[in-house]
């Protein structure tokens, strides 16, 4: 027979007990859960940085202000270095001279002394062998409160030299140098002469060589065997070489000394404005040369500073624009005779530093009535 063990009796829970027993499991669980640890909270993501952002914009200003500043030094310790190396000579003549005269008048003169070339040189440029010395160009530039004037004098104008009566202006540098010269222009103008500027053979081949050339515009085809010179008619860009030649011709056209002067003021006006063209300025190499270039084959007085010299090469840029005149003295002839009334009127109006009222009557290429 089977037996089985007494059942146990369960009593029923009532509904108090009921909701006790089941808050107690529920202050249980949540007793476990507080104790689990909390993780902690996301960081919220940094801020962007700024000091990188910051860094890199001023890093570039004063990256380009440093460039700036050392190319403006650049821009001015060149010509002060150059200055340096001018040749600079007693030019002015002592005793009784025009008194000082409104604006400024500089004398400028074109030597074609050989003595700074070598034999091979002088055969390239064919400036013959002679080793003197003498003026193959004499040319004024008076620059104050009006147009700039550039103002050729014909090397062989007649007239008094002091001491050595009439003749060839260009036999008083043979005669007595520098000093005579700038006397024999002041007695005959009446304009004193305020600085004086030499250039020489090799010089202006070499300023013309620094500045990368220039453009000249002869008006007819040009043949000089004299000056090696062979060019076609028009606007063209020429090296010193040429240019040297085309500001030496006198045997290719028929005004000869005249149309001669007229290239020389035309050369020496296209230089000063090569030489402040923007690649003049931006491109060191050319910056540099250009000035050492002036230094080594330019020749000044000594009472001229170096705020006059820059004065001067400012006023070369402008004499063949807008605000700018170039002329021959008046003269009646080829015989180059100074046309004493046109003349007189031309050197009183720079004397008084009134170049504003130089009208075409008087300011022509050759010097001749139009």
């Amino acid at each position: 027979m089977e037996i089985h063990p007494p059942s146990q009796s369960r009593t029923p829970m009532n509904p108090r007990e009921r909701r006790s027993l089941l808050r107690a499991e529920a202050d249980d669980t949540q007793a476990r859960r507080s104790t689990r640890p909390t993780p902690p909270p996301v960081a919220p993501p940094p801020p962007p940085s700024r000091s990188r952002g910051r860094f890199r914009p001023r890093f570039r200003f004063r990256y380009i202000f440093l460039l700036l500043l050392l190319w403006l030094v650049f821009l001015v310790v060149v010509p002060l270095i150059a200055w340096n190396k001018v040749t600079k000579v007693d030019a002015m003549p002592s005793g009784d001279r025009p008194a000082d005269q409104p604006g400024t008048t500089y004398l400028i003169v074109g030597s074609d002394s050989r003595a700074d070339l070598t034999a091979a040189q002088r055969k390239e440029l064919n400036t013959g062998g002679d080793v003197g010395q003498r003026t193959d160009t004499i040319m004024l530039l008076h620059t104050g409160s009006g147009p700039n004037l550039l103002m050729s004098i014909p090397r062989d104008s007649l007239v008094p030299i002091p001491g050595h009566g009439t003749t060839k202006i260009n036999a008083a540098y043979a005669y007595g140098g520098r000093k005579l010269l700038i006397r024999t222009v002041e007695a005959n103008t009446g304009i004193r002469i305020d600085d004086y500027v030499e250039i020489g053979f090799s010089g202006f081949v070499g300023l013309v060589d620094a500045v990368g050339g220039i453009e000249i515009c002869p008006k007819e085809d040009m043949v000089d065997a004299d000056a090696n010179l062979r060019i076609k008619k028009g606007c063209q860009d020429v090296d010193g070489k040429v240019a040297l030649a085309y500001a030496r011709s006198r045997h290719a056209q028929q005004l000869g000394d005249l149309d001669r002067a007229a290239h020389q003021r035309e050369v020496v006006a296209a230089v000063g404005k090569k030489a402040i063209s923007p690649l003049s300025v931006v491109n060191p190499f050319r910056y540099w040369n250009l000035n050492m270039a002036g230094a080594d084959f330019v020749t000044v007085d000594n009472d001229m500073s170096p705020l006059a010299a820059a004065q001067f090469a400012m006023a070369m840029t402008k004499v063949n624009g807008s605000d700018g005149l170039t002329c021959g003295v008046p003269i009646t002839d080829l015989a180059v005779h100074w046309d004493q009334a046109r003349s007189k009127d031309m050197f009183q109006r720079i004397i008084e530093d009134d170049t504003g009222g130089i009208g075409k009557d008087l300011c022509t290429p050759s010097g001749l009535v139009r």
